[in-house]
């Protein structure tokens, strides 16, 4: 008799101590500019300052772009746990396009002193 391979068990989860070395510093960012190149996804994490036209990267992060899913999804976690505790995280308004900054004001309803023809 041909007898059924046993049942295959799940793996077990890894566990991993996470170690943070006594002179860690916290390095605060401001904004990321987030690129990517055939095999990465480079996350820069950037310090801009009033009044000052330059944005300084802190930290550069690169991941392959699965890492940087999970990472994505992480953070979308993360996020939702804060928002049950805190209430809902307020964003400012999207800025304008400079698009729209420039010609924001041209309607294009119909309205307008075009003549009809």
């Amino acid at each position: 008799m041909n007898n059924p391979p046993p049942p295959q068990q799940p793996p077990q989860p890894r566990q991993l101590r996470l170690e943070l070395p006594a002179n860690l510093n916290a390095t605060y960012a401001n904004a990321a500019v987030i690129s990517q190149t055939h095999s990465e996804i480079i996350l820069d994490f950037v310090q801009v300052m009033p009044n000052d036209p330059r944005a300084r990267v802190q930290t550069r992060i690169a991941m392959t772009p699965a890492n940087a899913k999970l990472f994505l999804q992480a953070l979308q976690t993360n996020l939702e746990r804060f928002e049950q505790l805190h209430g809902e995280i307020k964003l400012p308004p999207k800025p304008l396009s400079l698009a729209d900054q420039l010609f924001g004001f041209v309607k294009s309803d119909g309205e307008g002193d075009a003549p009809n023809g």
